[in-house]
This record gives C-alpha cells, structure tokens and sequence, in this order.
C-alpha cells in the first residue's frame, strides 16, 4: 500500500512538470505510462494526463452539481399515495451520496469518465406519477427491481446485442440529439429561454433577456465559448469559474435572492454563502424500501417497471453512446471500452438509488462538459466522486455555483455534440427522417428515451415499408415493438384495467 502511494506521488510529480512544459501531440496515445495509477486507467495510452483529468472531473462536478439540490426539489414535490413526503435535507444527503459512490465506482471498474447521479427524467416519473399509486418506499423498490433487470440485460450479453443492433446513423443521431436537448436544457435552465401560452416557449421575459442572472449566463457563454474556441487549457472551468465569481458580486450587490422570491431572482441556487458552510448528513433514507404491492394491482406494478425499465434502459444508452463518442473513445461501429461492465454498473446505479431513496442513478449527460475539458479516463471519476461525497459535508459550498453559470457549460457541450452530424448521410430520406425524429424529439419532449424510440420506429417503418426490410436487424423490429408500448402505456393500463 506505501509503495503503490509512493508511486501515486511520483507520478502525480512528473505529471505537474510535464503540464508546463510543451508537449508532442497527446492525442496520439503514444508514450510509456508513468506508473499504476497511469497504466490502470490508460491516461497516457488514451492521449491524457492526470492534470486533464483533475480538471476534468472538477467540471464535471461543477456542471453537476445542481443536482444535489434540483433532486430533492422534485422528489419533495409530492406526496406518496398515503399521503406521505420526502424530507429535502435528508434526499439532498442521499443524492450526493449514490452519486459519490456510483461514480467512483464506475470510474474504478469501467475506466471511463462518465460520472452518474440520479436521473431527471425517471425521478420525475416518480414524483408526479409513480407515487400517485404506491407509497415513496414502494416506489423506491420498483427501481431496485428496474436496477436488477438491468443487470441481468446487461450480464447475459443481450443489452449489448441492442446496442450492437442500433445502426451507426441512429447512433450518431442520438449523439446529435442528446447535444440539442442538453443545449436546451441550458437555455431553459439558465432564462434564456421560458414557456410561454403563444408560442410555447420564448426568449427570456417577454422577448428580452431582462434578469440579471440570464445576463451572466449570455456573459459567462460567450467568454467561455472564446477560450474553448483559442484551445485554451482549462477554458470550461475558467469560464465557470469567472460565471460564479460574477455571479457572487452581482448577488452581494442587488441581494437579488431566490427566483421563488423575486421574479428577476437566481433559479435552483443562490451564489451566496451564509451560515455554517459545514452540515451534518442525514442518512435515514438509505434502505428505506418496501416490497409490499399488495394494495396495487399486478399489471399496475408491471407496467410502472416496464416504463422505469425502457426510460433507464435507452436513456443510459443514447447518453453512453454519446459520451462515448464526444471523448473519442468510441469505435466505427460506435463502441468503447468495457461496455458490458459499464452497462452492468450502470444498472447497480438504478439499485443503488432505489436502495437509498435518492431515484435510479445513471450515467449524466453532464460528463460532457468533464470530457470537454480533456478528460479521458476514469481517473476523472475519482475527483467527482470526492466531490460529490465531499458535498454531503459541504452542501452550502456545493450551491454557490448558480444554474445559470452551469447552464453556460451545457450549452458549449452541446454544441461540441452538435458536430457529429457531419458523420451522417442526410441525401437519403430513409435516414434524413428517423434521425430528424431522434434529434428533434429529444428537446421537444425532454426526454432522450422518447427520442430514440421515435428514431427507432421511424427507422424500421420507413425502410420496411421502402423494400427494406430484411436490412433491419431482428432485435430493432423488437425494440420498436416495445417502444409502441411504452408510448401507448396510458391507453394500455385503461384497457387492462390496471
């Protein structure tokens, strides 16, 4: 154990000096790696360097760190069936936790900088429609057996036979779609764009950008998009860092308060630090679940996993293959390393959420902004991880950076996703329209599973129906099947009588 830390120093040494000093080509994966740590995770081999991979998984924390406040406030919107309500201290604790945990986890087994925290999408499934039938602990038990079903998809190979069967152009559109709906929720998250009657959405407040928040955001977006542009090292965090700085003045200076308070207000965090910057976690959720679905009917419970199984399953792989790909770890056929181990991980992600009451966590799409800054390899997990872990402790500290500085980074992410369309033959309309479905739907529904099972059934329709049929792969004839069923659970559920 002293030597293999001995050796963590030594390399951490030669890493520092060699960030100063001008370097040949690093994306070349040539070089010797400097020591275990570097030859476990592949830094050199993958054209990296631990000082990438600190900064990496520093933003990446900083894009993410939201959560740990966004997830108890949708969790803590509702009450269950029995009328019961989660505790916001004790869901932000969890939250941080899972996230830490599922993380470092990842990064260690996968050794892929993909960071995980609880999905947006499933746990406002849970909130808003989940737990109008079963109690939270109810609720939490049907995403541990998501969680476990996942595994075993994962485990006997066919999960990878799905994504094996996914065509290339579907797969670089998820990647397309996924940047325009994490652009989107940038822009929606940061002001800039708001929901209006006529026309649904709009710019800002009445067609101008009025709040000051909003104004960092342009602010800290297009000083962030011009160091990334001058290939500045670091440009990303830069960028949130000047944001937050900005944003702590502007809140010294108007006390402009919370959104909730104040319509010209910040939206989840506001950059200011008062009172004890420590706190004490509150950890009474962790095993929190029940099994007992005897007031709910069997087909009630069947389709509530069905839907909890296709958001977490084709979620998790729209992002893993967008990911995947923005950090150049992907092949012609769009696979990366380890993906069967990262695919069963991600399904110990559902379980592990379930288990401590903090929703189904998966991979984030914000890893983006992580692998944007040139983080390559797990080794950026273990510095997220901390920091989520660490967050548990530091809670006041981890709100400081605003949703609107944040929103910035998805932004730039975003459009750096964007860019894989050009790998996409648009002359075809067989293509042109299931990859147009994927991208679009994304967004407009805000959800990346309703995306792909637009894309995936367009795909199948248009090319069956164009004397295609025997090019499309068996199991997409499958999953488009399923995909039916899930956009049509509602009327489903009625006809059963669930």
């Amino acid at each position: 154990m002293v030597s293999f830390c001995s050796e963590c120093l030594i390399t951490l040494k030669e890493t520092l000096v060699a960030e100063t000093q001008p370097k040949a080509d690093t994306n070349s994966g040539s070089g010797q790696p400097r020591g275990a740590i570097d030859r476990y995770f592949e830094i050199t081999e993958r054209g990296s360097t631990i000082g990438r991979e600190v900064r990496g998984g520093i933003v990446t924390f900083v894009t993410m760190a939201y959560i740990v406040v966004l997830n108890p406030i949708i969790l803590t919107t509702t009450t269950d069936v029995a009328g019961n309500q989660l505790d916001f201290g004790q869901v932000g604790a969890v939250t941080a936790l899972t996230a830490g945990v599922m993380t470092i986890l990842f990064g260690i087994v996968s050794r892929l900088p993909f960071a995980f925290a609880a999905g947006l999408g499933i746990n406002a499934f849970l909130a808003f429609t989940v737990v109008g039938q079963v109690t939270w602990p109810e609720a939490m038990a049907l995403v541990v057996i998501n969680g476990v079903l996942i595994v075993i998809l994962a485990a006997t190979g066919l999960r990878r036979m799905i994504f094996d069967a996914v065509p290339m152009e579907l797969k670089l559109a998820i990647t397309v779609g996924i940047g325009l709906f994490i652009a989107f929720i940038g822009f929606v998250n940061s002001g800039f764009v708001t929901a209006s009657q006529s026309p649904p959405v709009g710019l800002g407040v009445f067609g101008s950008v009025a709040t000051i928040p909003t104004v960092i955001f342009v602010i800290t977006l297009i000083l962030t998009g011009v160091l990334v542009a001058r290939k500045v090292r670091g440009g990303l965090l830069i960028g949130l860092v000047a944001g937050t700085v900005l944003s702590v003045i502007a809140e010294a200076i108007w006390h402009l308060g919370s959104k909730q308070d104040n319509p010209g207000g910040w939206g989840l965090t506001v950059p200011a630090l008062e009172g004890n910057p420590l706190s004490v976690p509150d950890l009474s959720l962790v095993g929190a679940v029940s099994f007992d679905f005897g007031k709910v009917g069997l087909i009630s419970v069947i389709m509530l996993v069905f839907s909890l199984l296709f958001m977490n399953f084709f979620d998790a792989m729209g992002t893993f293959t967008g990911l995947s790909r923005e950090a150049e770890l992907a092949d012609d056929k769009g696979n990366f390393p380890r993906l069967k181990s990262a695919l069963v991980v991600e399904g110990v992600g559902a379980v592990a959420g379930g288990l401590t009451s903090s929703s189904s966590n998966t991979v984030f799409i914000e890893s983006g902004s992580g692998i944007g800054e040139g983080a390559r390899t797990g080794f950026a997990n273990l510095v997220t991880g901390a920091l989520f872990l660490l967050a548990m402790f530091l809670t006041p500290v981890a709100k400081i950076v605003p949703t609107e500085v944040a929103a910035a980074a998805l932004v730039i992410v975003g459009a750096m996703m964007m860019t894989q369309i050009k790998g996409i033959d648009l002359g075809r309309f067989d293509v042109a329209l299931p990859v147009f479905l994927t991208v679009t739907v994304m967004p407009f529904t805000y959800s990346i599973a309703n995306g792909i099972g637009a894309g995936f059934i367009a795909w199948v329709l248009v090319r069956a129906c164009s004397g295609k049929a025997r090019e499309i792969h068996w199991l997409l004839w499958v999953v488009s099947a399923g995909f039916l069923i899930y956009f049509a659970r509602g009327p489903i559920e009625v006809l059963l009588g669930a």
